[in-house]
Order: structure tokens, then C-alpha cells, then sequence
């Protein structure tokens, strides 16, 4: 079962394949605030704009792999968009909020007045009539 787990449970950790090519070609770039480690490929250069001509690069999630754990300055460098990866990041601008994973399906979701899970639902505002079938 461990073997199985080991090749297949990418959820929970990286597979036995991604192991094996980050300590081959990795190269270990850094970690974000949630412990979420980053690496590129070892050994190649950057040559051009087009996905082969870039070195590969990835993440390894701590815990469960939800990509919505990646902070987006870290997200920037994944995609190609930045070419240094944040390592002392700052925010840059007074707007910017904290970042927070997704928070769907857990006790921090985001429900609005009105909705069933919130608790009690507000009653009609009193323009409705409800139908009711005639005798």
C-alpha cells in the first residue's frame, strides 16, 4: 500500500516520478509563507519566450496539494510572468490583501446574507405572495 501511495497519492505529497526528477534536474529555489517549496530546472538557460525555450518550473506543496495555496507573487514566477522569484516579498501597493488559500467547502467560506448555510434565512420582503392551489 505504501508503494501504491508512494507512485500515485499526488494530493497528499509529491509522487515517487516528482521526486525523482526534482533531485535529478531540480534546482531549489524557495519557500513561501505556507512552507510550499519551488524549484526550476537545473543546468539550462533561459533562451526565448516560447514554453520550450524556458526552464521548467514547480512547486512542492506542504500538505494537501491545493493550488490555491500558492501566493500569487510566487504564482507570477511559476507562470513565466516574473523572472526573479520573490524571495523578499513586500507588498508593492496599500490595496493588496494578505493572501488566502480557497476557502470553498470549509467553516471560512464566504456566505452572504440570506443563504441556507448561513443559519436562518431572512424572511420575504413581503412583495411575494406565495401560490397556493385553488379549491
Amino acid at each position: 500500500m505504501k508503494l501504491f501511495k508512494l507512485i500515485f497519492d499526488w494530493w497528499y505529497q509529491a509522487t515517487l516520478g516528482t521526486k525523482i526528477f526534482t533531485f535529478l534536474r531540480g534546482e531549489f529555489v524557495g519557500v513561501d509563507k505556507f512552507g510550499n517549496r519551488y524549484f526550476q530546472e537545473r543546468g539550462r538557460k533561459d533562451r526565448g519566450l516560447v514554453h520550450w525555450d524556458r526552464r521548467k518550473r514547480w512547486a512542492i506543496y506542504k500538505g494537501l496539494a491545493e493550488a490555491s495555496a500558492i501566493p500569487p507573487e510566487w504564482n507570477a514566477w511559476l507562470q513565466h510572468t516574473e523572472s526573479d522569484a520573490p524571495l523578499n516579498y513586500n507588498k508593492k501597493y496599500n490595496w493588496e490583501k494578505t493572501h488566502k488559500p480557497n476557502l470553498t467547502g470549509t467553516d471560512g467560506a464566504y456566505r452572504p446574507s440570506g443563504s441556507i448555510l448561513s443559519g436562518e434565512r431572512d424572511k420575504a420582503t413581503g412583495d411575494y405572495e406565495h401560490w397556493r392551489p385553488k379549491n
